[in-house]
């Protein structure tokens, strides 16, 4: 519907003169709307303002609440640290004190160490000074000629291979500490004979008793029988014939020339034996013993006495050693020497040799 006072498009008048009438409501209308619109704004930026004003003061407190805790947090590790720190503190004071009663100790032990050091050094003194008291002229006459005798014994077995002077040195030795009155030396008495049993056990060979009956076999060569010619005279052949008118051949002188050749021969054997053995040569010993163990078997009279005898005599002493394995002497000897010193003794002057004892 077309506003008031405007002509239809079917009427067509002319123009007249306005008339003036009452304004419209429509405007006031949109003025109450503007007003009500700003009042809503208004409102609105109110309820805006006010809920910021709120978040601040959430903020604030919360922040605040947060400072507070970190503060307490802060304040609480602060406590827990000085805490520690003191524990730590009479922890290491507690170590001090405990360092300082173990340097007491030790120090009140290494005190009575050495009071019974000097304990001790005065006991071993008065010991030894006692033990010189009780050492008499025998006793100590028989302490010098035992070690003499175990230091002769083992220089003989060392040196020379002389098993039976060792044997007889070490039974003075035996005897010379039996005389004592001491009864001390008697653990060196069972060292002597435990020596004494392994020399004994090696069973060394006697030299001195070899050379012997080497040479009593050498001095039989020359009376042994030779064997009998068992071949029978046959006829001279031509050749044999003609050469006996100028030089008479004997078949006695020739078998009599091969006894006194062989005789020469054992007895070269014999002599190169008794060499070895004093070399200490077991090879050369045993090739000799057999050298002329052959030839006295080879030339003489088995059945005859002395033959016999000769030849069972090599056989022995071609089988036994000529170099056994002898003990290692000493022991007897240290210990001996170890209760001279541990007895506060003075080293006695080398004894002469007594009588007889040979090289």
């Amino acid at each position: 519907m077309p506003p008031m006072g405007e002509p239809l498009d079917s009427d067509v008048v002319e123009p007249q003169p306005l008339v003036q009438t009452t304004p419209p409501a429509a405007p006031r209308a949109a003025r109450s709307a503007t007003g009500a619109l700003a009042l809503l704004l208004a409102l609105v930026a109110s309820i805006v303002a006010g809920f910021g004003a709120w978040r601040v003061v959430m903020l604030e407190r919360g922040q605040g609440d947060a400072t507070s805790a970190l503060r307490a947090d802060v304040e609480r590790r602060l406590q827990d640290a000085e805490r520690a720190a003191d524990q730590r503190k009479r922890e290491l004071d507690s170590m001090r004190a405990r360092l300082a009663d173990t340097d007491t100790v030790n120090k009140g032990v290494r005190e009575e160490m050495l009071a019974l050091g000097e304990r001790s050094r005065h006991l071993e003194d008065a010991v030894a000074n006692l033990a010189e008291q009780r050492l008499t002229g025998r006793d100590a006459l028989a302490l010098n000629e035992a070690e003499f005798l175990l230091q002769l014994a083992q220089e003989r077995l060392e040196l020379f291979h002389d098993a039976p002077a060792a044997l007889a040195a070490y039974r003075l030795a035996d005897s010379a500490l039996a005389a004592a009155e001491d009864p001390v030396f008697a653990g060196v008495r069972q060292t002597i004979g435990a020596e004494r049993q392994a020399l004994e056990a090696a069973r060394p060979l006697d030299t001195n008793a070899t050379l012997g009956a080497l040479e009593r076999v050498r001095a039989n060569l020359a009376t042994l029988p030779p064997k009998k010619s068992s071949t029978q005279a046959s006829a001279p052949s031509r050749f044999e014939a003609l050469l006996q008118q100028f030089v008479r051949i004997s078949s006695e002188d020739t078998q009599r020339r091969d006894v006194e050749l062989t005789r020469t021969l054992a007895a070269i054997d014999l002599r190169a034996a008794e060499a070895a053995l004093l070399a200490r040569d077991p090879a050369s010993y045993a090739a000799a013993i057999a050298r002329a163990r052959a030839s006295i078997a080879g030339a003489f009279d088995g059945s005859a006495e002395p033959v016999r005898t000769d030849l069972a005599e090599l056989e022995k002493l071609g089988s036994a050693p000529l170099a056994p394995a002898l003990p290692e002497l000493g022991s007897a000897l240290r210990e001996l020497r170890n209760l001279r010193a541990t007895r506060a003794l003075t080293a006695p002057r080398q004894a002469p040799p007594p009588a007889g004892a040979g090289t």
